[in-house]
């Protein structure tokens, strides 16, 4: 009689470490990309609001001082900051492309924001147009010109929403997301437990399910 040859058990394969799912590292990346795109967008959006340039404007009475805010020079960084912030709360709405999408839009305006605060600092036409408007004469010139730190703390929020949209780049696949009332298999949430049908003998089950919206004539 011939032997049996034994026949290999197929094993059942360990998970590896490396590609297992870290949750706590998720959720410090994902608590890290918040606060540094909050923090980011309102760094941004109240440096803009202080004074960038400072300068005397010579009149026939003698110097008339002048000074401009951030928005005066470029509105580009308050906007891009709104822009940061609104991306910041849909990178949790959308899911694989989309949220890749976002993302980079985050980040993109945290680039677009810190590089138009970087190129204010040195700006000079604001306050020369402030000059001209306020003494009436187009070829009003401003001495004593000087730059505040305004325009570089505004840069260093456009960075910090730059990070932020970063993070949601690398890590963002592993955040969760906003779920509907059923997951895609169309089973209810954890949870949650389906309405039944109203009774027909109980009128006030037919009451509350008018009270929802619902037909209670419908089986």
């Amino acid at each position: 009689m011939e032997g049996v040859s034994a026949v290999p058990v197929p094993q059942p394969r360990t998970a590896d470490p490396a590609s297992a799912p870290d949750p706590a590292g998720s959720r410090r990346s994902l608590a890290a990309a918040l606060l540094l795109g909050a923090a980011g967008a309102t760094v941004v959006l109240l440096a803009s609001g202080q004074t960038w340039a400072e300068g005397d404007a010579a009149t026939g009475g003698g110097a008339l001082p002048l000074s401009v805010d951030g928005r005066d020079v470029t509105g580009v960084p308050a906007a891009l900051a709104v822009v940061g912030l609104a991306a910041l709360v849909a990178v949790f709405a959308v899911r694989g492309a989309g949220r890749r999408t976002v993302a980079a839009l985050l980040a993109l305006s945290g680039l677009g924001a810190a590089v138009s605060a970087w190129a204010g600092a040195s700006d000079s036409s604001a306050l020369d147009e402030e000059a001209a408007r306020t003494t009436g004469d187009t070829a009003a010139t401003i001495g004593a010109l000087s730059h505040t730190g305004w325009p570089y703390v505004t840069a260093v929020g456009g960075l910090l929403i730059l990070l932020a949209g970063l993070l949601a780049l690398r890590h963002g696949a592993r955040w969760p997301a906003m779920s509907g009332k059923y997951e895609r298999d169309g089973t209810p949430r954890p949870g949650r437990t389906p309405r039944t049908a109203p009774d027909p003998d109980r009128p006030e089950d037919l009451w509350k399910a008018l009270d929802r919206g619902e037909d209670p004539t419908r089986g």
